[in-house]
């Protein structure tokens, strides 16, 4: 059930609104604990965990039971849908997981970008362990890498990308791959699909809001027409040319996203019978073009501050 919290809201480090009604949004259906067992059944078969992250929301799409799933196995994270962030953000996304020991790479699943940079990491990091086999007079075999993420980042695209065919059943619907499955990447790689999982509670209610924004979780569990105006205020504050230019919108642009979303529906003939606006049919169109990064390359979540760093919040 979605609850309701009246707070302040903080993305990007600046305050929105103030007093706004906040979505609790929390999604963890009876699959996904299904889905952790299965990944952690299966870790010992792997040498190497590959993290796929949206690099939109680095943050925000990292599971943080990822550390105790893993239980220390080598890990490399991968920011996915690249192309649909901000590239200097995605720079400094990658310089900060280099400042933490943690490998780290952007890609693009979709046109391919990165993926010879990605298979090098993740062999390098299984070297160890096949080496090992070799040294006790094992075979050589491929390095073995576990795919984890959160729904709809993309692991199906990638495994699909990687492969060469459509080895992963994949859909722009979170939720879509439910069993594991072993893939076969040229001579040197093996790769183990999993479904994808989120966490049982986001402690920070903006979490669940970005996660909503990029289509993580299901779209039928929250109110879309909240969610909506305030991706758009969001938009408003930090992109405004985009919005405009995008939407064809002219003259002073609403603070309210909810007169925003009017304006838009308006623009884009979303009326119905007295020239009502259809917000359902609007929210639509704002949630699949931000999505599908027609309103510009968008990163929502900012580098955390280290030590002997300044907050920026």
């Amino acid at each position: 059930m979605v609850q309701w919290k009246a707070q302040m809201i903080k993305i990007r480090g600046d305050i929105l609104m103030e007093k706004q009604d906040i979505p609790n949004l929390q999604w963890f259906p009876g699959h996904m604990k299904k889905a952790q067992r299965l990944i952690e059944e299966n870790l010992q078969l792997v040498d190497v965990v590959i993290e796929l992250l949206d690099a939109r929301i680095p943050l925000s799409s990292a599971n943080p039971m990822l550390a105790e799933i893993i239980k220390g196995k080598p890990r490399m994270i991968a920011l996915n849908k690249a192309d649909l962030a901000d590239s200097a953000s995605t720079k400094k996304w990658l310089d900060y997981f280099k400042r933490q020991n943690v490998p780290a790479v952007s890609i693009d699943s979709m046109k391919g970008k990165g993926m010879k940079q990605l298979v090098k990491v993740a062999e390098e990091l299984a070297r160890p362990k096949t080496e090992k086999f070799v040294s006790k007079g094992a075979k050589p075999r491929a390095a073995r890498c576990m795919i984890l993420g959160i729904p709809n980042v993309g692991k199906s695209s990638l495994i699909n990308r990687l492969a060469g065919a459509v080895k992963a059943k994949a859909a722009d619907k979170p939720g879509v791959t439910r069993a594991k499955q072993w893939i076969k990447i040229g001579t040197n790689l093996d790769l183990l699909d999993t479904p994808g999982i989120l966490w049982p509670k986001f402690e920070d209610q903006t979490v669940g809001l970005k996660l909503a924004f990029t289509g993580a979780i299901n779209d039928d569990i929250y109110d879309r027409e909240q969610v909506t105006a305030l991706l758009l205020g969001i938009m408003r504050r930090d992109y405004p040319e985009r919005l405009a230019e995008r939407f064809k919108l002219t003259g002073n642009v609403p603070e309210e996203g909810l007169e925003i979303l009017e304006q838009i529906g308006r623009k884009r003939g979303c009326l119905v019978k007295g020239g009502i606006v259809d917000l359902e049919k609007a929210q639509n169109i704002v949630l699949n073009e931000f999505r599908a990064g027609k309103l510009g390359l968008v990163t929502l979540d900012e580098v955390p501050a280290e030590d002997g760093e300044k907050s920026s919040e």
